[in-house]
C-alpha cells in the first residue's frame, strides 16, 4: 500500500525481454502505484495489472497506439490503490478481472478490508479467482501465481519462468517490502512469502507495486526480513 521508500512519481518505464514481451509501466494516484501493461509482442495480446488511479486514460492511449489487444486484468492484490481504475478498464474493454479469492471480497466492495479508502472507487465482481499454481497466458507467454499472504490475505506474485520475471505487487519492492500495520497484514505470514520468493532464480527481474525495477539476487536481505523489520 506504501511507496517504496525514495522513489517519486516517474512517468512511463519500458522494459523489453528477449523480444518477446514488453513490460510498460504506469507510476499514478497520490502514492504512485504502478500500473502495468504487459504485451505479447508475437501476438498482440496483452494484460493490464493493477489498474492504480488515473491510470486509465494512460493505459487506454499506450494499448491503442500500439495496437495491442488487452484480453484479462489481473489484480496482485485488493488495496485501494491497486484497484482504483478496474471498472473503468473492464468496462472500456469487457474482458474479465482475476483475482486471489482472499481479496475478492474488498475488491467488489473497496474498504471491506478496514482500510481508509481515499478516493471514490467503483467495486467490481470479479470473473475469475487464481489460488498457488494456477497458470494463465500473456499471448505466447505463461504466467504461474504464486500466492504470496502478509500485505494482504490474497497477495499474489505472477511469475514467468520462461522470461524470468516476477510482477510482485506489494510483496516485494527494491529494498523493502509492503506495510504491515494493516487492518489484514499478517508479519508471520510474509516472512514465509518472503522467503519463498527468494528460490526462485537470482536473475529474475521484479517488477513491484510501487517504485523502481529490482532483481530476486539485489534482494539478498529476503531469507533474513524478519531482522531488517519493525513488525
Amino acid at each position: 500500500m506504501d511507496r517504496a521508500p525514495g522513489y517519486e512519481p516517474g512517468g512511463l518505464e519500458v522494459r523489453t525481454l528477449s523480444g518477446a514481451m514488453i513490460f510498460q509501466t504506469f507510476a499514478s494516484g497520490p502514492v504512485a502505484t504502478n500500473a502495468y501493461v504487459v504485451a505479447c509482442e508475437s501476438s498482440g495480446k496483452a494484460a493490464i495489472i493493477d489498474p492504480s488511479p488515473g491510470s486509465f486514460e494512460s493505459i487506454k492511449l499506450f494499448l491503442k497506439n500500439n495496437n495491442y489487444i488487452p484480453d484479462k486484468i489481473l489484480i496482485t492484490h485488493s488495496h485501494w490503490d491497486h484497484i482504483a481504475d478496474v471498472a473503468k478498464c473492464k468496462r472500456e474493454y469487457a474482458i474479465p478481472v482475476w483475482i486471489h479469492p482472499l481479496d475478492a471480497p474488498n475488491l467488489e466492495s473497496p474498504g471491506a478490508d478496514g482500510l481508509q479508502v481515499r478516493i471514490p472507487i467503483e467495486g467490481v465482481i470479479p470473473d475469475h479467482l487464481f489460488n498457488e499454481g494456477d497458470t494463465f497466458p500473456i499471448g505466447d507467454i505463461e504466467f504461474r501465481v504464486i500466492h504470496t499472504p502478509g500485505h494482504s490475505p490474497g497477495g499474489v506474485c505472477f511469475y514467468s519462468e520462461h522470461l524470468k520475471v516476477l510482477i510482485s505487487g506489494d510483496t516485494l519492492f527494491r529494498g523493502s517490502f509492503g506495510i504491515l500495520s494493516l487492518p489484514t497484514a499478517q508479519s508471520d505470514l510474509m516472512w514465509k512469502s518472503l522467503s519463498n520468493l527468494w528460490l526462485l532464480p537470482k536473475e529474475t527481474v521484479v517488477y513491484p507495486g510501487h517504485g523502481p525495477s529490482t532483481t530476486i539476487g539485489r534482494e539478498n536481505w529476503l531469507p533474513e526480513a524478519r531482522k531488517f523489520s519493525e513488525y
